[in-house]
């Protein structure tokens, strides 16, 4: 009686489902089967080895990988094409125009030239890191060749390489970007796993700021007094709303009988559309905020102001926004820095981005004591942990003042005893910040 193993391997017959290997004329080894393919169907694929066993490996691995429900990769191109069609067809609709031009200016300068060849099928884990780290080392005016461009060359084209390196900061933002297209892929089913996201490239240092402190603060408001734009700085340092919040406010949004602002806006300038009205950053950064006395009689003061503009003669153009040029048109955002760097020259004040506003708010008021959930919702941040992070050496700035004040009260002298707590009269609450 003959038995299977009598039987020589190459005719053997395979159970249904198995698929089935065979040699070829070439001497080496096929096996081929069906498998699961993207949009729940079924694809007959091949693989090769020299031996009958090697091949027959690389067909039950890819039958493993199909029970268990995840389907064939079906994108055959590069990882540039990819790319492209991601940032064409699927990243347009879901961010926002400023945020595509910089994605796409990432992968037009780092992706493509340096893995926009490999296939989107092939391309390993090990492949992201090689490339980030020869990105992490490689100076940018070689690679982009920079100085070739430049009239008078001071680096590599005239043998002074000047190492000008991506910062940290950056590098993360690429892998982002890497990490955000190759996501889609999997979701697509073009690809079974996301390689980037093995691939660890270190949290970077927050970038550093200097807010203002109480003192710089009051001077330069008191050197704004008597600018047209002085309700804008003002609600700028009180409130900590963004420059295209501000830009983007209308009369519409606020309140100033009962003092509160509705943020629903941002003004900013794309590309394509100039200046635009956009949504806000966030959904969290759509809000409700309370305005302070001081603030309310501010744009009180600075509504008239514009009533009288708009009646003084027909070249007034209105918009409806509480913040305007001379005409009343809306402001550039470029050219409210250019007024704020302007005011902190003649303030005597060191030179801040305007931003450092929204910083210099949120500081001051942790240095007074606010709960940080409170400076949250005023901000606008989607998550307190944002909150925590970026203002993080406030808090240990604070820890440090409280663990000083209870070092002197253990060290105090000897003979004065605090007074008892016997837990019956409720807890000290914090006093109002006026």
């Amino acid at each position: 009686m003959t038995t299977p193993r009598d039987i020589p391997a190459s005719r053997r017959t395979r159970a249904n489902g198995d698929g089935t290997v065979y040699q070829r004329k070439d001497g080496r080894w096929e096996a081929a089967g069906y498998v699961l393919a993207p949009g729940n169907t079924s694809k007959r694929v091949r693989v090769y080895g020299a031996t009958r066993k090697e091949a027959l490996a690389k067909l039950t691995e890819k039958i493993a990988v199909s029970n268990r429900g995840l389907p064939v990769p079906s994108a055959q191109g590069s990882l540039a094409a990819y790319l492209t069609y991601w940032l064409e067809n699927v990243a347009v609709h879901h961010l926002r125009e400023n945020t595509h031009t910089r994605y796409t200016t990432c992968v037009d300068r780092y992706l493509i030239p340096g893995l926009g060849k490999k296939k989107l099928t092939k391309l390993t884990a090990k492949d992201v890191r090689t490339w980030l780290n020869q990105l992490r080392t490689t100076c940018q005016c070689c690679t982009r060749r920079i100085d070739a461009r430049r009239d008078q060359p001071r680096c590599c084209a005239a043998g002074q390489c000047c190492h000008k390196l991506l910062s940290p900061l950056t590098l993360t933002y690429v892998h982002s970007v890497l990490k955000s297209a190759l996501e889609h892929a999997v979701r697509e089913e073009e690809i079974p796993r996301n390689v980037a996201r093995n691939v660890r490239t270190g949290t970077p240092r927050p970038r550093r700021f200097e807010p203002l402190t109480a003192d710089e603060a009051r001077r330069l408001l008191t050197t704004a007094q008597s600018h047209r734009l002085h309700a804008l700085f003002e609600l700028a340092l009180h409130t900590g709303l963004r420059k295209g919040e501000l830009l983007g406010l209308r009369w519409e949004d606020l309140d100033l009988d009962t003092g509160t602002a509705t943020i629903r806006r941002t003004l900013q300038r794309t590309a394509a559309g100039g200046l635009t009205t956009l949504p806000t950053k966030t959904r969290a950064s759509e809000r409700r905020i309370a305005l302070p006395t001081r603030c309310a009689q501010s744009l009180k003061l600075h509504q008239e102001q514009q009533h009288e503009q708009e009646t003084a003669g027909s070249s007034w153009l209105h918009h409806g926004h509480v913040f305007t040029t001379a005409q009343g048109r809306p402001i550039d955002p470029t050219n409210l820095t250019r007024t704020f760097i302007t005011l902190l020259r003649k303030a005597g004040l060191r030179r801040i981005r305007f931003h450092d506003l929204r910083h210099s708010t949120a500081t001051l008021l942790l240095e007074q004591g606010v709960e940080l959930v409170v400076i949250k919702e005023l901000l606008g941040h989607a998550h307190i942990g944002v909150t925590a992070t970026v203002y993080a050496h406030v808090r240990l700035r604070l820890q440090r003042d409280a663990i000083d004040t209870l070092s002197a009260a253990l060290n105090g002298p000897s003979g004065h005893e605090p007074p008892r707590d016997d837990g019956i009269d409720p807890p000290l609450c914090g006093a109002i910040v006026r």
